[in-house]
């Protein structure tokens, strides 16, 4: 309880001018009110050093003030993939922006999911932001169903959800990237290619296969080789392509963390880099300045897009009834590897 002489949200409303109710929805961010009693509510809330009570906000406006970045990952690859941090870091800034709390959520197991299912559905957050779904799982549609906004990061795996999403173009970007080892002068070009329950996999690797034959050149199944998205699953892929065929001469890896890997495998046949053979990655993770040699890169905005993300899910929370897909470009970062 607040003491007798602390400032309640009446107190607030008779120094603006303005009824309790106004005040209230000026103070929890919701509703329409004029840019005048806006102003007032704001500065009589400064003048008096209020400071809103957020259950009782809450028991007011039915909301958490809070999001969810949910990542469907193992805890060591949230840690290890700079991606998810980056995507975070976005959508936190645009989250701080309307005073909304980020709540991180990292979800590993079966147990974990059912857990965090009935958190949400429990009240304790208003929108959910979901990074690296794989395959068709229900989970976005449960919440959905619950009532609460979702928005994804990468295209939905079903071509039929209507779970709006924030997404690079990653079939632009792949043949980007295989265009520019072509244009290198590579004449066995090879891909470690990404999950193939995930969209943004399966997207890579169609812009891979897209431009080999956009450049008349034969496309094959054996040209490919599937990674997990992780140093060691690039490693372990590149190993099979340097097998399967001896004179590869450009890789084009479908993330940054599997092309250091492709570089550890090259290093260890004893094949130079870019000598003998050219790397290109995706994303321009902060590792990918940083590799030896640095490594050329397919760049996609991620902060932008974390921030995107929450923008939209914001959007939903107001109350909006749908928000516009978004594809964001790509641009090659060219650097030693290639």
């Amino acid at each position: 309880m607040p003491s007798p002489s602390a400032p309640t949200l009446s107190s607030v409303a008779e120094r603006a001018g303005v009824s309790r109710a106004t005040a209230g929805r000026v103070l929890a961010g919701y509703g329409r009110v004029s840019d005048a009693a806006r102003d007032a509510v704001l500065r009589a809330a400064s003048e008096l050093a209020y400071v809103p009570n957020q259950a009782a906000r809450s028991l007011v406006t039915r909301r958490a003030g809070s999001v969810a970045l949910v990542v469907v990952e193992p805890v060591e690859r949230f840690f290890a993939d700079s991606y998810f941090p980056l995507v975070l870091s976005g959508a936190q800034s645009q989250l701080a922006e309307r005073e909304v709390q980020l709540v991180l959520v990292v979800l590993s197991t079966e147990r974990e999911r059912e857990r965090f299912e009935r958190y949400a559905r429990g009240g304790h957050v208003d929108g959910a932001i979901m990074v690296s779904v794989h395959g068709p799982d229900p989970l976005p549609q449960h919440l959905r169903d619950a009532g609460i906004p979702v928005v994804l990061s990468g295209r939905p795996y079903d071509e039929a959800s209507t779970v709006p999403f924030v997404s690079a173009d990653n079939v632009g970007g792949a043949r980007t990237a295989t265009r520019h080892l072509l244009e290198r002068g590579c004449r066995r070009v090879v891909t470690v290619a990404g999950p193939m329950d995930m969209r943004v996999g399966q997207e890579r690797l169609d812009g891979f296969r897209a431009e080999l034959r956009g450049q008349r050149r034969r496309y094959g199944a054996g040209l490919a080789e599937v990674g997990d998205f992780t140093v060691d699953g690039g490693r372990a892929a590149t190993l099979t392509l340097l097998e399967r065929w001896p004179d590869l001469d450009g890789v084009f890896a479908a993330n940054d963390l599997m092309a250091a890997g492709a570089l550890q495998a090259l290093s260890a046949a004893g094949r130079s880099v870019p000598g003998q053979v050219r790397v290109v990655g995706f994303d321009d993770a902060p590792l990918a300045a940083a590799a030896t040699p640095p490594l050329t890169t397919v760049r996609q905005p991620v902060v932008a897009m974390g921030r995107e993300l929450a923008r939209m899910v914001l959007a939903l929370v107001d109350g909006a009834a749908q928000v516009e897909d978004v594809v964001v470009p790509t641009e090659l970062v060219e650097r030693a590897t290639s």
